[in-house]
């Protein structure tokens, strides 16, 4: 698809403000909520070339992109006609990672231990974004199919054979009131909600396949239907059969059949790994059409920024998604290395109205730290 073809289709999918922007001052009455957002951060893997060096290791990638968000604070939203459109960014919420914190543990990738203790210095320890009243920011994760498979084990060679140390160490750090010492994947379920001045945020584990769906259920019997929700896990709504538990045999993860079993529900639209997920997706559609007040899907898995419409195997549906980058498996960052992303999102509770704008991290000028990329306003 070439350029003007795929803004054309924002602009049909109501993703592409068109008009002359405005200046845009909020009043004292507004409410704002305000995150960055990132995914498949992947320590454990190198880069080819970053910063004119060659073979840098994750560490340094995730730590220089960490160093931008410390810089944002302070800095001027551009005056593009979304919210807070032209004012200065006081502060953030949260920061959100939508897994692979750890990258799958073959072909020597170290071990999922010594990356989640990377990880820690670097988005524990080092980010140091604060909220507008200047406490620290929260720091809110889900995990991605590298960390539960290093967890739980894969069909290709890892060493070790499971380290369970990111989902471990992801769990413990958003249930800080239960802390184990040993995960499992059957009892100790990331998934979790949290409300920010009227907006509903629930952070699923993985994808939203049955289990989840039954979890949200009650979860969402506890709010308003006029509250906006909005959802965040790793997988494309699109979800690839191989997250699924094996259909066949013993239903195991076996070089064969090449299913990961990533999510408790078991694959039924066939027996094999390359087959298409119809009936797995139409029954969260289902779930999407009964529960309205869903708005915004976020996610990563698939490593290049996105504002999309997602519409069901059936195109009868319509819920707006928002894919970012990866700073180490980038589809176009891979190549470019000014094409390095994450987003900013700003929602104002009042006017109902979300805007997601793309930060362009790591660019050869020293006059400013980041330069902005794409933007969308989305109505709640």
């Amino acid at each position: 698809m070439n350029r003007y073809s795929y803004i054309l289709l924002l602009c049909i999918a109501g993703f592409v403000n068109t008009g002359i922007a405005q200046k845009s001052k909020p009043s004292l009455k507004d409410s704002i909520v305000q995150f960055i957002f990132t995914s498949d951060v992947h320590f454990g893997l190198t880069k080819n070339a970053f910063q004119s060096k060659t073979n840098v290791a994750a560490f340094e990638v995730n730590k220089a992109m960490v160093k931008s968000m410390n810089q944002l604070q302070g800095q001027v939203i551009p005056n593009d006609n979304g919210v807070n459109a032209n004012q200065v960014i006081k502060g953030f919420d949260a920061a959100i990672i939508t897994g692979d914190i750890a990258n799958r543990m073959e072909d020597g990738v170290q071990s999922a231990t010594k990356s989640w203790e990377e990880f820690k210095k670097v988005y524990v320890d080092s980010l140091q974004i604060t909220k507008a009243n200047n406490q620290k920011s929260n720091l809110l994760l889900v995990p991605g199919n590298h960390d539960m498979s290093n967890a739980i084990g894969f069909h290709r060679p890892m060493t070790p054979k499971k380290d369970a140390a990111s989902m471990l160490g992801i769990y413990n750090l958003m249930f800080p009131q239960k802390q184990v010492k040993v995960f499992d994947s059957s009892l100790h379920r990331v998934h979790y909600a949290k409300d920010i001045n009227g907006v509903h945020f629930i952070f699923l584990s993985l994808y939203p396949d049955s289990a989840e769906r039954v979890w949200m259920e009650k979860d969402l019997s506890k709010i308003s239907n006029t509250t906006p929700v909005l959802l965040f896990a790793h997988s494309i709504p699109n979800v690839e059969p191989r997250f699924f538990e094996n259909p066949n045999g013993i239903h195991d993860i076996n070089e064969e059949d090449k299913f990961e079993n990533l999510v408790p529900e078991r694959f039924k639209d066939g027996k094999d790994v390359k087959g298409v997920t119809t009936i797995e997706q139409n029954e969260f559609v289902a779930f999407i059409k009964k529960h309205s007040n869903i708005k915004t899907y976020f996610h990563g898995h698939e490593n290049f920024t996105e504002y999309y419409t997602y519409k069901g195997p059936n195109n009868d549906i319509e819920l707006n998604c928002i894919r970012t980058d990866s700073p180490m498996k980038g589809r176009a960052s891979a190549k470019d290395e000014t094409k390095l992303a994450y987003e900013i999102v700003t929602i104002n509770t009042n006017t109902k109205k979300i805007t997601v704008r793309e930060v362009l991290w790591n660019q050869p000028s020293k006059t400013a730290p980041f330069t902005w990329g794409q933007t969308a306003t989305i109505p709640l």
